[in-house]
């Protein structure tokens, strides 16, 4: 027997072309990211179809929404069943579209159509650089974790109380935590290599060279600049992109024009000597200049007016994360963790999540007959809370139009508040990058304590709420939105003549014109007949 996630991979797997077709598969939090042979192969129509997908995104992968936990799943059956079906791709899945899986389709189709208005040279570079920290995000948020329990405990430790052995578990905590955010830069260099074509092995080499406690002893002269002293971990992630950037472009320079006999020896002997020059003499200094800009620019921003750019960031970041683009400001929360210990940044980004849970509310609300998107709603909501997004955009608000930008509303209200706490109180923000909504409670920090990042947080996200959902219910859910959609599966999927005259917008729902003879032969179109 198998499970529904079994089912869900074996579904897609056809619809992608087949087994031979898929040439890599990777996953985020939410989606399956397929790379494929022949894009052509690929039945997008049915794949949006298949239960349990909520949207398509066409980008250099072809990324499958299916929220988080799920794509886990899905993700390790699918390998399994690729692994297996190499030779004999077979098989195609049931379309059975009801409501929700054609909204699911509508809001992949408004994706793939932005996307295509967005492919220029500078959101193609953002896209990479997004690129770099997916994979790491999983890693991000244990660390994160990790590090607040342990602050949890020592808070404990020093309030009285603890057992004896929490003062040997705390260094071992601390260790775990800090471990990775420590070398991020290394593993940032090591996924930037791969993004810009290189060798991850000699990315990571020459990022290393950021966070070596060696580094502290270069010193040198700079002009207009003056005696420059390094130190380990400056320049952070920034620096590791420069620098990973610049190896893989010298490695693919001299691949084809070093002879076959000396490639391995000289190439990467080259590329690393040359990068890693350009890092401890150009990259380090210039990346640790903008890191310390964007911390002090950050600071500014929100004592000076952190209202109206809360407003405005939390207003417009889901249209970041509908494109993808959200990920491209991970270098920028680490910098600015690096800088002042949290990402302020973070908790107002977060608001936009608010303001989507009040719209999904009011979508439940008003469509009680459309039992497939409340069946989609139900999912999402929960991880919607848990500040997971996509599944809400991509399967309720995106595609009913409105309520996206109701949502976005929401967003900008609960990112304004956030950006009050910090104009008028004091700054609090995330101590690592990865969870939102409430699961982003155990991260927050202050320097006037977690209390106080918790509260300020906390009335953000309610007000979050309540805006969206006030939006919503009073300008995202016009008449002619609700007779469309208000409709069970049964009357979605099947043309009914009678019943759309009785809606607003019936002549636009007939599937043809029908004659007053074909209409008087059904029992429906005596109502129809009443209704005129």
């Amino acid at each position: 027997m198998t499970d529904r996630y079994t089912d869900i991979a074996d579904a897609l797997i056809p619809l992608l072309g087949g087994a031979d077709n898929i040439d890599d598969i990777n996953n985020c939090m939410t989606r399956l990211r397929v790379s494929v042979v022949d894009p052509e192969l690929i039945q997008g129509d049915a794949v949006r179809a298949v239960p349990g997908v909520l949207g398509v995104v066409e980008d250099e992968t072809y990324q499958i929404v299916l929220g988080p936990g799920a794509v886990t799943r899905v993700a390790e059956e699918f390998r399994r069943s690729v692994t297996a079906q190499r030779t004999s791709p077979a098989g195609a899945a049931a379309d059975t579209t009801s409501d929700a899986e054609r909204l699911a389709q509508k809001g992949a189709a408004m994706k793939a159509a932005q996307k295509a208005r967005n492919n220029t040279p500078m959101k193609n570079a953002i896209r990479k650089i997004a690129n770099i920290f997916v994979p790491l995000i999983p890693a991000l948020i244990g660390a994160g974790i990790i590090l607040a329990i342990r602050g949890l405990l020592a808070n404990w430790q020093t309030a009285g109380g603890a057992p004896d052995w929490l003062g040997a578990l705390l260094p071992a905590l601390n260790v775990i935590g800090s471990a990775f955010l420590g070398y991020l830069a290394v593993f940032a260099g090591i996924n930037a290599a791969k993004e810009f074509g290189g060798t991850p092995a000699l990315g990571g080499a020459v990022a290393a060279i950021i966070v070596v406690p060696a580094v502290a002893n270069i010193q040198y002269t700079l002009p207009l600049v003056g005696q420059v002293h390094l130190s380990p971990g400056q320049g952070g992630v920034i620096g590791a992109i420069f620098a990973a950037g610049l190896c893989a472009w010298l490695e693919r320079l001299l691949r084809g024009r070093i002879p076959d006999a000396i490639d391995i020896l000289v190439t990467p002997t080259v590329a690393l000597l040359v990068s890693g020059l350009a890092t401890i003499y150009v990259f380090i200094f210039v990346a640790g200049v903008i890191a310390s800009a964007i911390g002090a620019g950050a600071v500014w921003l929100l004592a000076h007016s952190g209202v109206l750019a809360g407003f405005v960031l939390g207003g417009t970041f889901l249209p970041l994360v509908m494109l993808g683009l959200h990920q491209a400001l991970v270098p920028i929360h680490a910098t600015l963790i690096e800088q002042l210990g949290f990402t302020p940044l973070l908790t107002i980004l977060s608001m936009a999540g608010a303001g989507q849970v009040g719209a999904a509310v009011v979508v439940w609300l008003k469509l009680k007959r459309n039992r497939s998107l409340r069946r989609t709603i139900k999912g999402a909501l929960p991880v919607g809370v848990l500040g997971v997004g996509e599944p809400l955009i991509y399967g309720v608000s995106l595609p009913l139009g409105r309520p996206f930008i109701t949502a976005c509303i929401g967003g900008a209200f609960g990112g304004a508040v956030v950006g009050a706490f910090n104009q008028f109180v004091a700054p609090f923000g995330a101590t690592a990058i990865g969870p939102s909504g409430l699961a982003l409670l155990p991260l927050l920090q202050s320097d006037r304590g977690q209390g106080y990042a918790i509260l300020a947080y906390v009335t953000g996200l309610l007000v979050g709420y309540l805006a969206g959902f006030v939006a919503t219910w009073f300008w995202g859910m016009p008449p002619q939105l609700i007779a469309e959609h208000n409709r069970t599966d049964e009357e979605a999927a099947t043309p009914q003549p009678a019943r759309a005259l009785t809606g607003a917008n019936a002549t636009r729902d007939l599937p043809a014109p029908a004659s007053p003879t074909q209409i008087s032969a059904t029992p429906e179109s005596s109502t129809a007949t009443r209704a005129r």
